[in-house]
């Protein structure tokens, strides 16, 4: 009996001389509910893709935790020891000191950049690096090591050495804006060194590439005056699951105590991706009305297959089918063109997701969007999220049409015609 109730089903579905529109409409709910389906995927998987993208540079240059120490200024003393009550914690992988300040930066008497310099710690093993940068600057990738002009070295982002025309060779000037000393009059004095830049980098974040300076962790305490006292701006610290940063920081702070507190790089850039979910929620919700807009469309559909098929529907049941056959001839129908169009949307969704990361022809400001190319990461629990609400959206725009169509009497029906 199930095979009669799908092919009557399918009989209706296809078009006729006297019922072209039935099919043109048919299409026309087809469409929309393919055309919902790849809008949804193709878009939250966007959305997913700049957040795994933007974790990812995040995280390449940003400790998963930082400890640090209460106080009017930067500083962190007895940092080993605090390190290794650091170091004691199952989740925690590796622990490193590092020196953060603002500086300006000087080509020239006629330019001046204010940069973020960071003073890493180069004696560690590569392996116990807290971040890929850290890494990178310990192995060599990028030369921090004594050079031949006496000079300092440094490292800094690919797009402000581009911006201030410097080149590896070059000699500039830093200025610090703090630990000033006062001349004879009470004025402060900066402190200016010069050093000689030994490399560029492009971590592909637009903020760190143009902003970020390196040096070794020993220059940056002496021109800070921290090297008499041996202090350290913070410890950087990385975890097994950087996910779970919050519960890991809230776990350290628990541990060390009062004047020492904790931050997360996800309490660091909360705001971020706190406004990338509500985008995806609201694209989310936007696009769903596309599936919505459709599933009216199938049910317009079927009502108009009801009143052209009146008669038929008068004739089968007279020859014995039943509500509930006539029912599941119609929810067979509308089923169909759901399905159908979640298939083809599906299918469509995930051809232009890998076509769109593949081949990246869409590029984008990443002084804007702090990413160079639209990234696009398909998530199984989203793609299944989006069949099921699609097939339930055209599962529930089929009840009403085939519970109509189920309660004509066969002698009315007939009738009509």
């Amino acid at each position: 009996m199930g095979r009669l109730h799908w092919f009557i089903a399918r009989r209706y579905l296809a078009s006729r001389k006297k019922g072209r529109l039935l099919s043109f409409i048919t299409w026309i709910s087809l469409g929309g509910i393919t055309v919902g389906v790849t809008a949804l995927i193709v878009v939250i998987g966007v959305m997913n893709g700049m957040q795994e993208e933007i974790r990812g540079k995040i995280l390449g240059s940003t400790p998963h935790v930082m400890v640090l120490q209460h106080g009017s200024s930067l500083r962190l003393a007895d940092w080993q020891q605090v390190m290794e009550t650091v170091r004691a914690n199952e989740a925690v992988e590796a622990v490193a000191p590092f020196v953060v300040t603002k500086v300006a930066l000087l080509r020239s008497d006629e330019y001046a950049q204010v940069a973020d310099l960071y003073g890493i710690d180069l004696s560690g093993d590569p392996e116990a690096s807290v971040t890929e940068m850290e890494a990178d600057l310990r192995t060599g990738v990028y030369d921090l090591g004594p050079q031949e002009s006496g000079l300092p070295p440094m490292v800094l982002g690919e797009r402000l050495a581009m911006r201030m025309g410097i080149y590896t060779g070059d000699t500039v000037t830093i200025m610090t804006l703090e630990n000033m000393r006062s001349d004879a009059f009470g004025r402060p004095l900066p402190s200016i060194r010069n050093l000689e830049v030994t490399g560029t980098f492009s971590t592909g974040m637009y903020e760190y590439d143009a902003n970020n300076i390196y040096v070794p962790i020993e220059w940056a305490q002496g021109i800070l005056g921290m090297a008499e006292r041996d202090e350290v701006s913070a410890l950087g610290v990385r975890i097994s699951d950087p996910g779970a940063a919050n519960e890991v920081g809230q776990e350290l702070r628990v541990e060390l105590g009062f004047p020492y507190y904790v931050e997360s790089w996800i309490t660091q850039n909360q705001a971020l991706f706190s406004a990338l979910e509500l985008e995806k929620l609201a694209m989310g919700i936007i696009l769903f009305l596309i599936v919505i807009v459709a599933a009216f469309n199938i049910v317009s559909t079927l009502v108009m297959v009801v009143v052209d098929r009146t008669s038929e529907i008068g004739i089968l049941k007279s020859m014995g089918m039943t509500d509930g056959g006539i029912l599941r001839v119609f929810l067979y129908q509308g089923l169909a063109i759901g399905v159908l169009g979640t298939i083809l949307g599906t299918s469509l969704g995930l051809f232009l997701s890998w076509f769109l990361d593949t081949y990246q022809p869409i590029r984008i400001p990443p002084d804007v969007y702090f990413i160079e190319r639209l990234p696009v990461a398909t998530q199984p629990s989203d793609l299944l999220l989006i069949v099921a609400g699609s097939l339930l959206i055209s599962l529930l725009a089929t009840i009403y049409p085939a519970f109509q169509a189920s309660r004509l009497q066969p002698v009315e029906a007939i009738r009509h015609e």
